[in-house]
C-alpha cells in the first residue's frame, strides 16, 4: 500500500510541476539556512578532546598588577611559562606559541612558503593525540638542549617530498637547515581549543619546532600579545603574556597536587615583587577544555540568537507551504470525492497525502543540504573560516528528519480537510 501511495504522491507532484516546485523551493530555502547555522553551531559546541577533556587544563596565571583587567588572561609572561616548564610537577606539560617561517627544501625547484609555525614541547604531541605518519616527536632533551629538528605536517611532506617517509631529511626555516624527525597525519582540531588567539576555526599548523629555540631565535607571536604597564626590553623579560600553556593532570590527586604547587609558585613571586594585586583571592585557575571553551565564548550568544532567527524563517516557509498544500489539496476534491464514493475511507486518503507531503519534505531536504554546503563554503573562503566548509556528519541525518516533519506538521491540516470531503456533493456535480 506504501508502494502505491509513493507512486500517487510522485504523479500528483508531476501534474502540478510548477506549484510543487514552489512547495520544495521555500522549504529548501529554510531547512538550508536553518542547517547552515546548526552545523556552525554544532563545530563551534563540539569538545574536540573527547575522553581527555577532563585530563587537560589550559594554566592561567593572575600576573598583572591591581586596577588592570577584569578576568584572567589566557596567555602567561614568558618568564612564568619558563619556571612552569622547568617543574615536574605536572606529569606531562607544554608551552607554546604561534608563529609563521618561510619554508622549502634543497630542492630548487620548489619555492619558499610562509608556513603557520607551533613552536611547542615534545609532550604537545602526546597531550593532544597528534597522530604521526612516520617518526615522531624529538628527543626529550632538545626540550632543554636546543636543537634544529622539526615535525611537518602530510600535506608539507607532500608538497616537498611528494608523501615519501622524509624522516632524516633536511628541510630550510628562514634558510636555517632543520633535520625532519616526524611527519604526522592529517590533523584538524575544531574548535582549535588548544590555541584560540586567532580564532576557533583556525587551521592548525604545518610546522612544529622546539620552543627551547625561542629564545635563541627570537621567533615573533603570531597572536595575541596583553600588557598592563609600559616597559622597556623585550618580550623575553617583560610582565606582557603571550604564552599559551597546558598541562596534563590525570586524577584529581594530580590536579590538586599542581593547583598546590602553583599557589606556592605566586607565593615565590610575590616575594620578588611580582603579582602585586592584592585584592585577589587567587591567583590560579586550571581549566578542563570544556569550561576553557565556555569561559573564551567559543560559542557566542549572537550564534544562538541566529538559530533562533532561523526557525522562525523555517516556520514563515511552513505557513506558506500549508497555504500551497491546502490550495492544491481543495483543487483535487473531485477526484477524492469519487475515490471516496467506491470506498476509499478517510484515513486511506489521509495518508495518501501525508506520504505526498513527506515526499515534497524529502526533497525540499535534500536541496536545501544544498543550499546549506553551498552557503558554508562561500562563507569559509569570503571570511577565512578554516573547517567551515564540511557539513557536520550528525547533521545529514538532522536535516532530513526536521524537512520531512516539517512538512508533515505543515501538510496536516491540509491533507485533513480534503480527507472530509463529502462524496455526494462532487457526484452531484459530475
Amino acid at each position: 500500500m506504501f508502494s502505491h501511495y509513493l507512486d500517487l504522491a510522485w504523479r500528483s507532484i508531476r501534474k502540478t510541476p510548477m506549484m510543487s516546485l514552489l512547495m520544495v523551493m521555500a522549504i529548501s530555502i529554510g531547512i538550508g539556512i536553518t542547517i547552515m547555522t546548526l552545523n556552525v553551531h554544532q563545530l563551534m559546541a563540539n569538545n574536540p578532546a573527547g575522553d581527555r577533556s577532563d585530563k587537560l587544563y589550559s594554566v592561567n596565571l593572575w600576573s598583572q598588577g591591581p586596577d588592570t583587567w577584569d578576568e584572567f588572561v589566557v596567555n602567561l609572561t614568558y618568564q612564568d611559562a619558563m619556571n612552569l616548564r622547568k617543574s615536574d610537577a605536572a606529569p606531562r606539560k607544554t608551552a607554546m606559541i604561534r608563529t609563521g617561517l618561510a619554508l622549502t627544501s634543497s630542492n630548487p625547484d620548489i619555492e619558499p612558503k610562509l608556513e603557520d609555525v607551533r613552536v611547542t614541547d615534545r609532550d604537545f604531541f602526546a597531550m593532544f593525540s597528534v597522530p604521526f605518519l612516520f617518526g615522531g616527536a624529538w628527543d626529550a632533551s632538545v626540550d632543554t638542549e636546543p636543537a634544529n629538528v622539526v615535525v611537518i605536517a602530510k600535506k608539507v611532506n607532500d608538497r616537498l617530498f611528494n608523501g615519501s617517509n622524509s624522516v632524516g631529511e633536511v628541510v630550510f626555516l628562514n634558510d636555517k637547515p632543520f633535520r625532519i624527525v616526524g611527519v604526522i597525519d592529517d590533523w584538524q582540531v575544531l574548535p582549535k581549543f588548544y590555541d584560540l588567539h586567532n580564532g576557533p576555526t583556525d587551521e592548525t599548523e604545518v610546522v612544529f619546532i622546539p620552543f627551547s629555540l625561542l629564545a635563541q631565535e627570537k621567533y615573533d607571536p603570531w597572536g595575541n600579545i596583553s600588557g598592563w604597564k609600559y616597559e622597556e626590553g623585550s618580550l623575553f623579560t617583560q610582565e606582557k603574556t603571550w604564552v599559551q600553556f597546558w598541562a596534563e593532570l590525570d586524577t584529581p590527586a594530580e590536579r590538586e597536587n599542581y593547583r598546590n604547587f602553583l599557589d606556592g609558585y605566586v607565593d615565590s613571586q610575590q616575594q620578588l615583587g611580582r603579582f602585586t594585586d592584592k585584592s585577589r583571592t587567587s591567583w590560579v585557575r586550571l581549566n578542563d577544555v570544556a569550561r576553557h571553551l565556555i569561559d573564551n565564548k567559543v560559542v557566542p550568544e549572537d550564534n544562538k540568537i541566529l538559530i533562533g532567527l532561523s526557525l522562525l524563517f523555517l516556520l514563515v516557509c511552513l505557513v506558506n507551504i500549508l497555504g500551497l498544500m491546502l490550495s492544491k489539496f481543495l483543487k483535487r476534491a473531485p477526484e477524492v470525492g469519487v475515490r471516496r464514493a467506491i470506498g476509499a475511507s478517510k484515513g486511506h486518503i489521509f495518508a495518501q497525502h501525508m506520504v505526498e507531503v513527506g515526499m515534497i519534505g524529502a526533497l525540499g531536504g535534500a536541496l536545501g543540504l544544498l543550499w546549506a554546503w553551498v552557503a558554508l563554503q562561500y562563507l569559509s573562503k569570503r571570511f577565512l573560516l578554516d573547517g567551515m566548509d564540511n557539513l557536520d556528519p550528525s547533521i545529514w541525518f538532522i536535516a532530513p528528519a526536521i524537512a520531512i516533519s516539517s512538512a508533515m506538521l505543515a501538510g496536516m491540516y491540509p491533507a485533513w480537510v480534503i480527507c472530509r470531503t463529502k462524496p455526494s456533493v462532487y457526484l452531484k456535480s459530475q
